[in-house]
């Protein structure tokens, strides 16, 4: 009997294409000792909604997010009630022979009125679709 394939690691989000934007930010865990490229390091899974911007609508499911910035804002969601982080892709001020951190900034009430606009679309879209067997 054949077994079906294991999940990959995710969606690629490139932060850089998304720098600026606002994103609405579901934190799902914290993968530790991860080995890439560079070494190990540490991660945050998230699915990421892009709500504005030339990637509005786009959605990144199971994305590794490796900057320790931004990690470090996310980590604290990991495991929470509502793991929700909403804010604006930015980045920090770079320290000598660094560059500059990822961040998420602090959501405007303008932003935040878009991500409650967000939310309502994408629960009027799981009310539609009750044929579903999932």
């Amino acid at each position: 009997m054949n077994h079906p394939s294991t999940p990959g690691s995710g969606d690629k989000l490139d932060l850089a294409s998304v720098n600026g934007n606002l994103l609405y930010v579901t934190v799902k865990e914290r993968k530790v000792g991860i080995e890439t490229s560079f070494g190990i390091t540490d991660a945050i899974i998230c699915d990421v909604a892009v709500l504005d911007g030339p990637h509005k609508a786009e959605v990144f499911v199971d994305t590794f997010i490796f900057p320790k910035v931004l990690a470090g804002q996310l980590a604290a969601f990991v495991g929470k009630d509502d793991p929700v982080v909403v804010g604006r892709l930015g980045q920090g001020l770079a320290k000598p022979g660094k560059s500059a951190p990822w961040v998420l900034n602090a959501p405007t009430a303008a932003d935040v009125a878009i991500a409650e606009k967000y939310v309502a679309h994408v629960a009027t879209l799981v009310a539609v679709d009750t044929e579903s067997p999932f």
